[in-house]
């Protein structure tokens, strides 16, 4: 072997470890970063919070990227769902949110409070839609009660069950029964604006029944209404 090949194999050699070092160098600088990393700005369609072990406990998503939700540990099938962030409990089951949308036909903000294994009991709430001659505005703080008997999975199980029957009327009977039985809970109380511009207090009874009004019409009439079960307003007394 001549002088001349001798030290062109050395040169190669020489360079395929120097690129090695390099190539090594790149991917140590992508992959590894230090734990108190700093961004000025980020832009992502969906980001998921997890812990060490990888349960998520949090999701702030776009609109079309949302996460269905988790009932049960089971993820419930894709819909449509508002942007915003989604809360994960310890168990892995959705148990809260903030979400928003909006445009010229309506829209508004939700920040809800889930029961464990259930449906929201606390709301405070921003809602608005299209109206002539001008938007409706309706918000607030809203409570619900549920029940611990009849949780979100049990009425998931249910509908599908009814579903699978391809009855409509047996279906409607049953949500009705359901919701006779204050199964699938109730409003309890609103304190806010609502649609048809009053401002007060509003308390229902355990089966979601109006009883209490307290407040101001839109055109500044006190209500003190009482009502009875069947919606009747009665004589108001101390």
């Amino acid at each position: 072997m001549n002088q001349d090949v001798e030290k062109q194999i050395r040169a190669l050699k020489l360079y395929v470890a120097a690129l090695t070092l390099v190539v090594a160098g790149l991917i140590g600088f992508i992959f590894w970063q230090p734990d108190n990393t700093n961004f000025k700005e980020i832009n992502a369609e969906r980001i998921n919070i997890v812990e060490s072990d990888s349960r998520l406990r949090m999701v702030i998503s776009n609109q079309q990227r949302q996460h269905p939700g988790v009932v049960d540990g089971k993820t419930l099938p894709q819909r449509e769902r508002s942007a915003g962030m989604i809360f994960f409990n310890d168990d892995g089951d959705e148990c809260g949110g903030l979400v928003f949308e909006g445009n010229k036909k309506g829209g508004g903000m939700v920040y809800s409070v889930d029961q464990y294994k259930n449906d929201q009991i606390m709301q405070l709430q921003y809602a608005e839609d299209a109206g002539e001659p001008q938007r409706v505005r309706g918000y607030g703080l809203k409570l619900w009660d549920r029940r611990d008997d009849f949780t979100t999975g049990d009425l998931l199980r249910l509908d599908d069950s009814l579903k699978r029957l391809n009855d409509t009327a047996i279906y409607r009977a049953a949500i009705k029964r359901l919701q006779s039985d204050n199964k699938m809970g109730a409003e309890r109380l609103f304190v806010g604006k609502t649609k048809s511009k009053s401002v007060g207090l509003f308390i229902r009874d355990s089966k979601g029944r109006p009883r209490i009004e307290i407040g101001l019409d839109e055109n500044n009439n006190v209500l003190l209404h009482v009502r009875d079960t069947a919606g009747r307003i009665q004589p108001f007394k101390l």
